[in-house]
């Protein structure tokens, strides 16, 4: 086990970056996800919501990004482990993305409980 240090703490926080940054160049879903946080955050800004708004949006925010990473990182998996078509890692990539957009949907949900009564 290795000592904890700052330095490998900054490592881990530069590897994570270099995660979302392939996350945005390889995941044309990962642009979708960032214009939404980005509109959402400026109509948050633009109604003035409550802090508890802004606490639930972000995490709604947050578990569609979540959704998102976790959903690309296991179909990289997916591919290493079977390069070539299998159906049960057809099954596996399609319940992952399921997830994301179960989690989109309940972001949306959520946006518009919150966002309607403002307009």
């Amino acid at each position: 086990m290795s000592k904890f240090t700052l330095a490998a703490r900054l490592r881990s926080i530069k590897h994570a970056l270099e995660g979302l940054l392939l996350l945005l160049k390889s995941q044309p879903n990962a642009w979708i996800h960032l214009a939404a946080t980005t509109f959402v955050i400026l109509a948050g800004f633009f109604y003035e919501i409550t802090a508890t708004h802004w606490a639930i949006i972000t995490l709604a925010i947050t578990s569609v990004w979540v959704a998102e990473a976790l959903n690309t990182a296991f179909e990289y998996l997916c591919d290493v482990t079977n390069p070539e078509f299998h159906p049960l890692v057809k099954k596996a990539k399609d319940i992952s993305a399921g997830a994301v957009l179960i989690s989109a949907l309940g972001a949306v949900i959520i946006g518009l409980i919150i966002f309607l009564p403002y307009t």
